[in-house]
């Protein structure tokens, strides 16, 4: 097995603060735009598994429903931290401008 070839690339990026500012908001409106996802993706969970949405047969057990419900609430448990940490992302661009 060979060593990879690294090319010897320096390339000169050349941006100012107002578009490093609007990139990192642009990053944070992206990340909100995952996490909208992850959540609405629970939420169609609780519904497939209430019934709601076609395709379950035969119903949930209660064993299985309590089993969903551990696994959103561990998903929101950690959408709610990624929260955090992009509202502290925010503050601090904010301060900065």
């Amino acid at each position: 097995m060979s060593q990879a070839n690294i090319p010897n690339i320096t390339p000169e990026i050349s941006i100012n603060r107002e578009d490093v500012v609007n990139l990192l908001l642009a990053s944070i409106a992206l990340e909100e735009l995952g996490l909208a996802h992850l959540v609405n993706a629970e939420a169609e969970k609780i519904q497939y598994a209430l019934g709601t949405l076609p395709g379950l047969s035969p119903a949930a057990t209660l064993q299985d429903l309590l089993q969903v419900n551990e696994s959103v609430q561990d998903m929101l448990d950690l959408v709610i931290k990624k929260e955090l940490l992009l509202d502290n992302k925010l503050r601090q661009i904010m301060n900065s401008i």
